[in-house]
């Protein structure tokens, strides 16, 4: 397993976040993931598999709309689930598995 990354849940790191958009809320956690994967020596063609999480499943064509920039054909298998309520009334969290082969 010295090969796979696990990222959990990544909420956006700023402190009004609760007054942003998803869209806004998407984008800085997609960034925020890169930065990990820079950290760790992957990319974002390294991610198989994602779990987004919503506030309001409403909010999945915002949100798969921004994906795709950050996701690219072939996109990495994905689970999209809503839930009652995330930390810090966030609109939206994501985790990954990341292959770093």
């Amino acid at each position: 397993m010295n090969n796979m990354l696990f990222v959990s849940g990544v909420l956006p790191d700023t402190e009004k976040f609760v007054l942003d958009s998803v869209e806004n809320q998407t984008e800085q956690i997609l960034n925020n993931m890169g930065e990990i994967f820079k950290a760790c020596g992957a990319i974002y063609s390294s991610v198989v598999k994602t779990t987004i999480m919503l506030a309001d499943l409403k909010d999945l064509k915002k949100v798969i709309e921004i994906y795709a920039k950050y996701f690219p054909s072939p996109t990495p298998a994905r689970s999209t689930y809503q839930v009652a309520t995330l930390p810090m009334d966030a609109r939206i969290e994501i985790e990954c598995i990341v292959s770093k082969d």
